[in-house]
This record gives C-alpha cells, structure tokens and sequence, in this order.
C-alpha cells in the first residue's frame, strides 16, 4: 500500500509538472503604426485581391500562371509541404494501436531414443492470431505532444510553400517590367541612333555646301557610334532579362498573349496597408513563423510527459490447433499490460527537456524577427511608394521639357542661332529624359508588386492545395495539362 500509495504521489505531482502553460502568441515588437501611411478612401488590403485582379497584363498573368506549374524551387516547396504531411500522418498513426494477423506453422520430429515411447514422434502447430503490438495509453499527453508538433510542422511548411508562391509571383512581375523597361529603352536606342544617322547625312551635306565644317561631321559620327554603343548594351540588358524571366517561370514561355506597355499596367491603385497588428500575422512568412512556435510549445510538453510512467499493451486473440483441419475449434488469447517508470537515465529526459526549451526560445526569437523584418519590409516600400508618385510626376515634367528644348534648339538651328552641338546635346537631355521617366516607371511598379507581396497577397490556401494538385498529375504524367 505505501508502495503504491508513494507512485501515486510521484505520478501526480509529475502529472502536474508537465502540464505546461497555454500558447499564447508573443507579443508584436514593433510599433502599432506605419511611419509613413495615410489612409485611402478606397484602398483595398492585399490579401482581398488576388494576383490575377491586381497584375490586369494579360502577358504577365500567363507568365505567373506557368511559374507557378514550372518553377523547380515552388516544386521543392511542393515537395516538402508533402513530406510535412506524410510525416504528420506517421506521428499521428502513433496514436492508434498497431493491428496485423499472423499466421504460423511448426513441425517438428524427436527421435525415437530421445522420445521415451519407443518410436519417433512428429509433431505440428498451427496459430492465427489477431495481435495488437506494443500500444501506448496515452495518459499524460506525450503522444499527442508530437502529433500536434508534427501538425505544426506541416502547417509550417504549407505557410512557407504559400510564401514563396506569393515571392515567385512579384520577382516574376518585376521581372517583367524590368523587360519591359528594356524594351522601351531599346525602341528609343534604335530611334536615337536613326536620328544620329540622319543628322549625319544632313551635315555631311552641309559640310559639301560649305554650311557645316569638319569638326561637325566628326561629332555626328561619335555620336553614331555613342547611339550604337548604346544599342548593343541594351539589347545584351534585355537578354540577360529574358534569361533571368525563363528561369523564373522555369521553361521557355511561347505563344503568350499580347501584353501591355510600361504606362499601361494600371497598378496605380493604392493598397490599404492597415494597421501592423491585423497585417503582419496575416503574411504567410509570418504565420509559418507562428506554426514552428507552436511545434516547439508542444514538443515541451511531449519532453515533460517523457518522465511519467509509460503504459503499453500488447494483446493478441486468435486460434491454435495441431492440425488445419481442426484449427478453428481452438482458441487462444494473451494480454500482456506493461508499466514502465524512468528512475534513472543518465540526464537523458532533462537534457531532452533542456533542448526543448531552449528550442521554443529560438523559435520564438525566430517569429519576433520575421515579425521586425516584416515590419520594416512593409515600412520601406510604403515610403518608396510616396516618394516614386512624387518622381514619376517630375519625371513626366522633365521630360516634357527637354522635348520642348529639342525644338527650340532645332529651330535655332535652322535659323543659324544655335550650333550643332547644342543640337545634340538637347536631344541627348531629351533621350535621357525618356530613360528615367522609363526608369522611375518601372521602379513604382516593382514597388507596388513588392508591397502586394508584403501585405500578404492573394495567394489562398485553397488555391495552393490546387496548384499542390496539380504539380502532382504533372509529376504523375510527366507532361504538362
């Protein structure tokens, strides 16, 4: 009695040590504002509009929709997100007990002179049984400490994978405006060097007529060769763009619809950026971030139930004969209960509990980090959206400008007012002029596809189970449907 009574004590004084405290989300350590937001009257939050609503290109929704078939890095992520749950569906199977039949045969002969009847003796045995191995009583929550880690664990890797679709679709995006950009600054390479020819010719002439002299002619032709230097080292940028977009959708896109130019991409809705609190924990990053907490809470609670006793059943139900004929008229059962209770191991439990500690304070730093680096990623790109605005409307104004310059300068040109150097030199300002307005262009769209991205997207659980899906049949088949 004072045995028993003395394990009983040991067991709930255990029982109540193991029980560890609710989860509770750390708090967020950052500020409960942006630094730099006004509220829109008609602004949307991310995670409303899904990609297809925001980039309206038709090009580029073709781009993403095959990256996000193609891409080896998202089917790494796939990948994972499937060995997550096959791993949760092996934790789990841990909680039900172990269930197979088994069949067997002995036969067996003693000589006659180790027999004692005279003569040898052959004997047989035949068993089926129903046997449940090893299954363990669940008491103090051990089993389902790991089953709700491994959970965890999956979600985690679910969030991750729907972090790094939601990354694919704005680097693709940027990429393709950086594409874009290039086409555009092509198209004016090519034009400013058909005007440089022409310029040529014309003082060429004028140089025979004796209105023009040498030294113009010589700085018309450098500038020829300038535009054609030009040319070349935008067309190898475009190609190194192209490259860079193949790799990300992961295959060589053809026959894609017609796209939209650079100004007419219609990103200029503003994106409500709300407040830190309801948007960070929204970002898929984040609520991964969340999830490996949660496995690290519950595999504390496993190591704490690891010093209780463990109780194990194995039992098995069947029927044995001596022969086939008769073997069901025979029936057999064993029951085998086992309790066993850690005295001494060495430090093994504590050092178990010690990791696992110190594992949820790692991972807890790992959240409250994703949480800053959020944080400020989200901070950045709200005021590089006011600032862009600002320098695309400057931008355009310049660029105006320098236009009208070029045509003055013309006219004074022809009227013998202005030399021909100050000719080009207002239409080298004027194609300068173009470039950046191209530029600051392209830097507000990749900005605004960045902080879609930032304030969590559109990219839904339910569409990365289909996309999941699909890689599957891709795999499955080989080919692409």
């Amino acid at each position: 009695m004072f045995v028993r009574a003395t394990v009983g004590s040991v067991a709930l004084l255990l029982a109540a040590c193991a029980a560890d405290a609710p989860f509770q989300r750390p708090a967020l350590p950052v500020s409960d504002r942006w630094d730099s937001s006004e509220r829109q009257p008609f602004a949307q939050q991310a995670v409303h509009i899904h990609w297809r609503s925001f980039f309206a290109d038709p090009r580029l929704q073709a781009l993403i929709e095959l990256a996000l078939v193609n891409n080896r890095d998202l089917r790494i992520a796939v990948a994972r997100v499937e060995e997550a749950r096959a791993q949760y569906g092996i934790v789990r199977a841990d909680r039900l007990p172990t269930i197979g039949v088994l069949g067997a045969g002995s036969f067996s002969r003693t000589p006659a002179d180790l027999s004692g009847v005279g003569g040898a003796v052959d004997g047989s045995r035949y068993d089926l049984s129903l046997t449940s191995v090893s299954f363990e009583l669940d008491f103090w929550g051990r089993i389902a400490g790991l089953t709700d880690a491994a959970k965890s664990t999956y979600l985690a890797s679910a969030e991750a994978q729907r972090a790094f679709q939601l990354s694919l679709v704005a680097d693709i995006a940027s990429a393709y405006f950086t594409l874009l950009q290039l086409d555009q600054v092509a198209d004016l390479a090519k034009s400013t060097l058909g005007l440089r020819s022409q310029s040529l010719v014309l003082v060429d002439k004028g140089r025979e007529l004796g209105g023009a002299y040498d030294f113009d002619v010589q700085l018309a032709k450098g500038m020829v060769e300038s535009a054609r230097a030009t040319l070349d080292s935008v067309q190898y940028q475009r190609q190194v763009a192209v490259n860079r977009l193949n790799y990300l959708v992961g295959t060589t896109p053809t026959e894609l619809p017609l796209g939209r130019r650079l100004d007419a991409q219609g990103l200029d809705a503003q994106l409500d950026a709300g407040l830190p609190g309801e948007v960070l924990v929204m970002r898929p990053d984040v609520m991964a971030a969340e999830q490996r907490l949660h496995a690290a809470h519950a595999n504390i609670d496993a190591a704490r139930a690891a010093f209780l006793p463990k109780v194990l059943l194995t039992t098995g139900i069947g029927v044995a004969s001596q022969g086939l004929a008769g073997l069901f008229s025979g029936g057999a059962w064993s029951f085998q209960p086992t309790i066993a209770i850690p005295l001494f191991d060495g430090g093994r439990l504590s050092s178990a509990l010690n990791v696992a500690e110190v594992r949820k304070h790692i991972a807890v730093a790992d959240y409250e980090k994703t949480i800053q680096l959020a944080f400020r990623e989200v901070a950045d790109l709200l005021a590089a959206r006011e600032s862009l605005a600002r320098q695309v409307v400057a931008a355009a104004a310049s660029e105006g400008t320098q236009k009208r310059r070029l045509e003055i300068t013309q006219a004074r040109y022809q009227g013998g007012l202005s030399s021909f150097m100050e000719v080009l030199e207002s239409e080298r300002e004027w194609v300068a002029s173009q470039q950046l307005t191209a530029q600051v262009r392209r830097a507000q769209l990749e900005s605004a596809a960045q902080l879609y991205k930032a304030l969590g997207g559109g990219i839904t659980a339910e569409e990365s189970a289909r996309l999941r899906a699909n890689e599957q049949k891709v795999s499955a088949n080989g080919v692409q449907k």
